[in-house]
Formats: C-alpha cells, sequence, structure tokens
C-alpha cells in the first residue's frame, strides 16, 4: 500500500483536490475532519483542553469549545500552540493509523494533511503530492471562505512556512491557479505518477 499526503498552505484547494480524488475511487481521510470531530466529540480531549486553555477565552455560549477563539488563542502564540498540538496530533495519528489498518488491502491511500511540514510527519507517508496556489488566490479565497479581514488574511498566509521549501520536499506539485477541469487533469496526471512502478 502506498501512504500519500495531501498537504498544502492556507487556501491552497486541499478540499478540491480531495474530493476530485474520492471522485475516482481511492479512499481519503482528511486530518481536519478528524481534528473537528475530536474538538466536538473525544470527552477526554476535550476535558484536556478546557483544563490547558483554562485561563482563555475558548468556549462558546454552550460552554463547547470553539473553534475559532481556539484558533485566534493559538495562533499568536506558539507556546500555546504547542500545548494544543501535543493534545491532538496524537489522537489525529491514531486514527489515520486506524485509516490505514482499514484500508491496508488498498493500493494507494491518501490522508489530507494541511500541517504535514509543520507536525514533521513527512516519514509516515511514502508519497507526498503539494498543492501550491499564488498568494492573490489564496488571499481572496480567505478572505471570502472565511470573512477575514484582508489585513487578517494576510497575516494567516504569512505565518507558514513559504511554498518554496515545501515543494523541494515533495513528490508531486499540484498548481491550483487555473479552472477546476485543469486541476482534475494534474490530480489524475500526479496519481498515475505515483502508482507507476
Amino acid at each position: 500500500m502506498i501512504k500519500v499526503a495531501i498537504a498544502g498552505n492556507i487556501a491552497c484547494g486541499k478540499s478540491e483536490v480531495e474530493k476530485i480524488v474520492i471522485n475516482l475511487g481511492y479512499k481519503v481521510v482528511d486530518t481536519d475532519k478528524i481534528n473537528h470531530t475530536i474538538l466536538s466529540e473525544d470527552i477526554s480531549a476535550i476535558e484536556e483542553i478546557k483544563q490547558v486553555f483554562s485561563f482563555d477565552d475558548i468556549l462558546d455560549e454552550n460552554g463547547n469549545i470553539s473553534r475559532e477563539k481556539l484558533g485566534k488563542v493559538v495562533f499568536i502564540s506558539d507556546e500555546k500552540k504547542q500545548l494544543l498540538e501535543d493534545i491532538l496530533h496524537k489522537r489525529i495519528f491514531e486514527k489515520v493509523n486506524e485509516f490505514f489498518e482499514e484500508n491496508k488491502n488498498e493500493k494507494i491511500v491518501f490522508v489530507s494533511i494541511p500541517l504535514l511540514f509543520e507536525s514533521k510527519q513527512e516519514k509516515t507517508f511514502d508519497k507526498i503530492i503539494f498543492i501550491s496556489a499564488d498568494e492573490r488566490i489564496r488571499l481572496k479565497r480567505l478572505i471570502k471562505r472565511n470573512n477575514y479581514s484582508e489585513d487578517y488574511a494576510k497575516i494567516r498566509i504569512n505565518s507558514q512556512e513559504k511554498e518554496d521549501e515545501k515543494i523541494k520536499k515533495s513528490d508531486c506539485i499540484i498548481y491550483n491557479n487555473s479552472d477546476l477541469n485543469n486541476l482534475k487533469q494534474q490530480v489524475e496526471n500526479c496519481i498515475s505518477k505515483l502508482i507507476r512502478p
């Protein structure tokens, strides 16, 4: 089984690539979705986060963790970001390993993982697909999708390691600056390249 990571910086279009890969008939797990499930359903993780961040405003009006509030807290503090990652990453990769086990008879499987390089998980995978998009396009997408101000969107984009270094570490690069047909063609070509003996 070939384990493939789908990575890319914020607003590059990972979700669209993920949809294309699923429509082509391949198995995909999304670590963002795993993360959302943990934050809403994993009682031990929720209690640990509430305890660690007890002095921060991270809860909504119902006393549940607000991903938006939590994101803003950890975004401005590397120390708090690390604390959150220590709680979440081990649980996320337990689920990823379960996914690998459940699909061990597949020829190739995909894991959509935005922070692949930041979490230093490159060695978990046999191949890496990196989705690249021009910064001005990502900025527009981020403002539209997340309703961010332009200034805040720029801060979010600039907070990540630049694409150049990540591209060097990847096996296949998809440039998402055009339309969906172009994107689909690139994804198909990329998968063909990865499964070629």
